[in-house]
């Protein structure tokens, strides 16, 4: 565990399978949800101990550091065990835990189509947890009042989903960038003696960046975040959502 803390009322919390997970998908929604005021907090379900780059110590300590230039206001594992995270009532309880802990208006978390379980599994708790956290009558030995956030956005969102919404983050893209490299250990560093991965490749930061220009082109901003949410989206006023002129809309 990275840290601990006692219950601290955020905003938003961001909960990933592995470090660098949030960082990919949702930091530039965290940067800019810090220079709002709001609260940002960071939680990774495993130590990304199986990768098959860098040790534990080496990614706790990048996780650190990313979350440092995120601005984030707390970070910690709960080291479930990487690549063996199932939903399972040990899962579920350690996820309502930190829910109660934290008290978040919103959590963010992967989507459940991806290609590693992992993913696939935390989308799953988180979804579970949200809840049960949420029943005054579950009560995982933690002794702490219930709590249901208002809302999972998920991110990491496969081709064949549309995006509920998209984040401009076009001006915290240079931050955003410093805060993933600051996983040294799981991109391509040459003359690094290690087995290279898909994340490793020379090719893989220049097409993820595309792929957040490619998001930002549909709000017509420079770079974008995805997100999907359950269910239809509320609007109280469409007039004040739908400011930019006709022409501008992509």
């Amino acid at each position: 565990m990275l840290g601990m803390s006692p219950i601290l009322a955020l905003d938003v919390l961001a909960i990933g399978a592995h470090p660098d997970d949030v960082e990919l998908h949702a930091g530039g929604t965290l940067l800019k949800l810090a220079s709002l005021g709001y609260t940002t907090a960071i939680v990774d379900l495993t130590l990304g101990e199986a990768g098959t780059r860098g040790s534990a110590v080496e990614r706790a300590a990048e996780a650190l550091a990313a979350a440092a230039v995120l601005g984030v206001t707390h970070r910690e594992s709960l080291d479930l065990g990487d690549s063996r995270l199932t939903e399972s009532d040990v899962t579920r309880a350690a996820v309502v835990t930190l829910l109660r802990r934290f008290r978040p208006r919103l959590v963010l978390t992967h989507h459940v189509d991806q290609p590693h379980p992992d993913h696939v599994a935390t989308a799953e708790i988180v979804k579970s947890a949200v809840y049960l956290a949420g029943l005054s009558r579950f009560n995982p030995d933690d002794n702490l009042p219930p709590h249901r956030p208002s809302a999972i956005l998920h991110f990491g969102l496969p081709r064949t989903t549309l995006p509920s919404f998209i984040v401009d983050v076009g001006p915290w893209e240079q931050e955003w960038e410093r805060a993933v490299r600051c996983y040294r250990s799981q991109w391509h560093v040459p003359g690094r003696d290690e087995t290279e991965t898909a994340v490793s490749q020379p090719d893989f930061l220049p097409r993820v960046i595309a792929q957040r220009r490619g998001a930002g082109a549909g709000i017509g901003a420079v770079a974008g975040e995805s997100f999907w949410v359950r269910g239809c989206l509320s609007i109280d006023d469409p007039v004040a959502l739908f400011t930019r002129p006709f022409d501008s809309l992509p």
